[in-house]
């Protein structure tokens, strides 16, 4: 259980710094990149992105779904918990961001970037709620 548990950690955390990144500093810069060079911009950064979230995504998502095997209890709770917000993330991606996504890689619109923009806060309270309860399931596994 521990290195299930370690793996759910390490891609949640990893998630967390980067999904605050993305909400803070890269996705409020879109509008600068400039109507001409944006759908090539913005092909490249789909691209390039899935193959940074795509990964810790699925790691999260197995382990996530594993920990519910492992655990009991009120630890059994916190894990569902975190099932629980591994859907909202899932959803909130393929619902929200990746239609908005594929909106701007058609052309760039300022209300297909600020729903983007506005939208994202879903994907990150619920990673930064899975890191709080991913940080409570290490303390509980190393006391």
């Amino acid at each position: 259980m521990k290195i299930v548990l370690l793996a759910n950690a390490v891609s949640t955390l990893f998630m967390l710094g980067l999904i605050w990144f993305v909400q803070i500093v890269h996705y409020p810069l879109f509008s600068r990149v400039g109507g001409d060079e944006f759908k090539t911009y913005e092909e490249l950064h789909q691209r390039l992105t899935t193959w940074v979230v795509g990964p810790a995504m699925l790691i999260e998502l197995v382990t996530a779904l594993m920990l519910l095997k492992l655990n009991s209890g009120e630890l059994q709770a916190l894990a569902w918990g975190g099932v629980i917000l591994v859907v909202v993330i899932w959803l909130s991606t393929g619902l929200l961001s990746v239609p908005a996504h594929n909106s701007l890689a058609i052309e760039y619109s300022t209300a297909a970037w600020q729903t983007l923009v506005f939208t994202n806060w879903i994907r990150t309270a619920a990673w930064t709620l899975r890191a709080i309860l991913v940080t409570i399931l290490l303390h509980r596994a190393m006391s």
